[in-house]
């Protein structure tokens, strides 16, 4: 069983906003980076000979939802009919809670203003362990856990339906939280996380198999330069 992590296409980011929970569509480079991934996953179908399942899994926000769309579009013609699109909470990028698209400099103040809570610690919003202490916010380390737990979860009711092997399984969501993803299903060591980061539309392929294990197969992770910032 083959599971395909591909990272939504570009959009138009709040500047200083460490949320990733942004409603924003993609823009034009986005759309072509969808485009992209589609033919991507063509060629690795015609190379492997996969079997592309007609239901693909996206987070809910919308720049997700529509890289999804469009790559099933654009695969219509592998299938008997038009792949549906399934949208979930569980694919979501890591969220901040009640401080949700506020900017870095607001969200540092409510906090030192608040008689709860210490200040966060240096470049908190890339520590994957913290977790800021607001109502429903969450750390890089937990959104992982929950991304992990839905690509099990989906893998294995594959595997218990009876599906073919070399069947591929595409799910369209975030780059950190695929990529703390990954170090929970023990594909990447915990120092690879920071160090790392996800293309845009181009495909992770990872083989699940019988015995709940996972071994990366194809795609290739993006090496992330000091200066990128360690958001989505």
């Amino acid at each position: 069983m083959i599971a395909a992590l591909i990272r939504h296409g570009d959009y138009h980011q709040l500047t200083d906003v460490p949320s990733a929970h942004q409603p924003f569509a993609l823009n034009e480079k986005g759309e072509g980076e969808a485009e992209q991934a589609a033919r991507l996953l063509a060629d690795a179908i015609d190379r492997s000979g996969w079997k592309l399942l007609p239901c693909i899994d996206s987070s809910r926000m919308l720049r997700a939802w529509q890289t999804a769309d469009i790559i099933a579009h654009q695969l219509t013609h592998r299938l008997p009919a038009t792949p549906t699109i399934e949208d979930f909470d569980e694919l979501a990028e890591r969220g901040v809670g009640s401080a949700a698209n506020l900017s870095i400099r607001q969200i540092e103040d409510i906090l030192h203003r608040d008689p709860r809570f210490t200040d966060p610690p240096p470049n908190w919003k890339a520590d994957s362990h913290y977790r800021l202490p607001l109502q429903g916010a969450e750390s890089l380390l937990e959104a992982g856990e929950r991304v992990a737990g839905h690509l099990t979860k989906r893998m294995q009711a594959l595997v218990t339906a009876g599906r073919d092997q070399n069947t591929l399984k595409l799910f369209v969501g975030h780059g950190a939280a695929f990529r703390h993803a990954a170090y929970h299903l023990g594909l990447l060591e915990f120092e690879q996380i920071a160090k790392l980061s996800m293309y845009h539309g181009r495909p992770v392929f990872l083989e699940y198999d019988l015995d709940d294990h996972w071994r990366q197969v194809g795609g290739e992770w993006k090496i992330r330069s000091r200066e990128s910032h360690f958001l989505d």
